[in-house]
């Protein structure tokens, strides 16, 4: 279970395109939804707000707190928005959940370690098929991501399969416990056909006079 951050936020009442101001006084405009709350429109610091989504990606737990609200709020983070041209934040959505209630979530898969099976193929690179995992289970409970050793590809033609992850007895994985992950993959390295010394022109212009020099005279 990964640890809860907190976060504050202030009700807001700029809308639409309007929100263009916010931004460049450095709040950033967010939306609250889900089990058992009404949607709200709110904002925070920019700055503040970037420091916990790069904390808690997807899958940590965020205990919101809303400026004139007593309640604290579990939620995750669901969309986050970027400016396409300058790469700045510009909006985010949370999820509120109910502890009690199990929820859906794809969590990310990380490689580690090295895979003996690549020692022994030349040209050999490790290619990871699947980048995240989905699984469902209590919000508390959903791990933040889940590390895999390469040290399963002990031979060429060893995979990882979503079956080698660690999953606590708690999380039910969705995904097919059969799909792969990661594998080898070795490059093939193509032959010059130039490579001998020969010129097939050279080869092609003697053959062309064999033939004429075997051909009787008119």
């Amino acid at each position: 279970m990964a640890d809860t951050l907190t976060l504050t936020l202030q009700p807001r009442t700029i809308l639409g395109k309007k929100v263009k101001s916010l931004r460049k006084a450095g709040i950033i405009p967010v939306h609250l939804y889900g089990q058992s709350v009404n949607p709200q429109a709110l904002q925070c610091d920019g700055k503040t707000l970037l420091r916990v989504i790069a904390q808690s990606g997807m899958n940590t737990p965020i205990s919101v707190h809303i400026e004139d609200q007593e309640d604290e709020r579990l939620t995750f983070v669901r969309e986050i928005q970027w400016d396409p041209k300058r790469g700045d934040l510009i909006h985010v959505d949370f999820l509120h959940v109910d502890v009690s209630n199990e929820i859906t979530a794809a969590v990310p898969i990380t490689l580690t370690g090295e895979a003996p099976g690549a020692r022994l193929v030349a040209n050999a690179t490790i290619v990871q098929l699947l980048r995240e995992v989905e699984v469902r289970s209590l919000p508390l409970d959903i791990p933040p991501g889940f590390s895999v050793s390469l040290e399963i590809i002990a031979q060429p033609e060893d995979v990882i399969r979503v079956s080698d992850l660690s999953l606590p007895p708690n999380v039910l994985p969705l995904t097919d416990t059969e799909e792969v992950i990661a594998r080898l993959e070795i490059s093939r390295v193509e032959v010059d056909s130039g490579a001998s010394g020969e010129d097939p022109g050279i080869g092609l212009d003697q053959g062309d006079e064999q033939s004429s020099e075997a051909s009787p005279s008119s």
